[in-house]
């Protein structure tokens, strides 16, 4: 795959469970061609809205199997590495790529709050070990490792390495990244509720959460936003932007779960200790997500 043209919607997908904790193939798989069919450009699997810290090893090499066989190549797969160890996120890397995942996006560190000598030092290895498209996974609010714009130039030598998805929450990074690495990687926003600020300065893709729910929406925010119809593109994401709130959260695995249940589009289960909302918790989301439905744009409409 050849990032060089990387764009549009990589929703983060989540993994389906039965009831008793088992990955559901079958309710991954049809979720995953739900949203191939309505439009986005790839997927993302095993992040950490797909419950990665659940998973073994092995489970999110067939997670990533799964969404293969459903994508049918209509979409790149990048599979996601936030292993706790290098020499763990080396033994899947491999494996992935024995079944034949398109690329990785990567989490400089998970756990340990690595510096930025160490967290280089393992995104390169990483990459360099791929030998496959590899997009960075930078969140310092949720994992405490902040791979700045100077880093990104200092990892710039490494081919492997061809986009970043930005998750600082701070939308003044897109516009820092630009003007120290220039177009030298496909930047992509990873805070739901950030997609209109960083589609206006410039960036090349969402990495969404509520995009699994309602894709075609999705799809449609960020061609709107291409094609410089702003007026149009900000109508709806002010539509979306109730329920964007609600992947930026701790709870956004519960929320999203939620969320694709009330949609009609996916299933609830999760895995331990996490536990579906209850009381006001259940109650607020349920009550945005309704209210979105109601008010839903039928021009965008999802395609079951």
């Amino acid at each position: 795959m050849d990032f060089s043209d990387l764009h549009g919607v990589f929703p983060a997908v989540t993994t389906k469970f039965h009831a008793d904790e088992r990955i559901d193939a079958e309710g991954t798989a049809r979720h995953l061609d739900f949203q191939i069919r309505n439009g986005i450009h790839g997927v993302v699997t095993c992040g950490s809205l797909g419950e990665a810290s659940t998973l073994t090893l092995e489970e999110k090499v067939e997670v990533a199997r799964i969404a293969l066989d459903a994508s049918g190549r209509r979409v790149p797969v990048l599979a996601n590495v936030s292993e706790t160890s290098t020499r763990e996120a080396l033994r899947y890397v491999q494996q992935c790529q024995k079944i034949g995942v398109q690329g990785f996006m990567v989490m400089p560190s998970v756990i340990y709050a690595a510096d930025s000598r160490e967290a280089m030092a393992n995104v390169r290895a990483i990459a360099e070990a791929a030998q496959l498209p590899v997009m960075v996974y930078n969140n310092p609010i949720a994992y405490a490792v902040d791979l700045r714009p100077e880093h990104m130039a200092e990892l710039a030598d490494c081919k492997w390495l061809m986009a970043i998805k930005e998750s600082t929450g701070n939308v003044r990074r897109i516009t820092d990244l630009r003007r120290v690495v220039g177009e030298r990687y496909k930047i992509f926003i990873g805070v739901d509720d950030l997609a209109y600020e960083a589609l206006a300065l410039g960036a090349d893709g969402l990495l969404a959460g509520v995009g699994c729910a309602f894709p075609r929406e999705t799809v449609a925010l960020y061609e709107l936003m291409k094609a410089g119809q702003f007026a149009e593109a900000l109508a709806l994401y002010q539509w979306m932007t109730p329920m964007l709130h609600l992947d930026v959260s701790t709870k956004l695995v519960q929320n999203l779960k939620l969320i694709d249940v009330l949609a009609g589009v996916g299933t609830e289960p999760m895995r331990r200790p996490r536990l579906p909302l209850v009381g006001q918790e259940r109650e607020q989301v349920i009550a945005v997500v309704q209210q979105a439905l109601r008010t839903r744009p039928q021009k965008y409409r999802s395609v079951m």
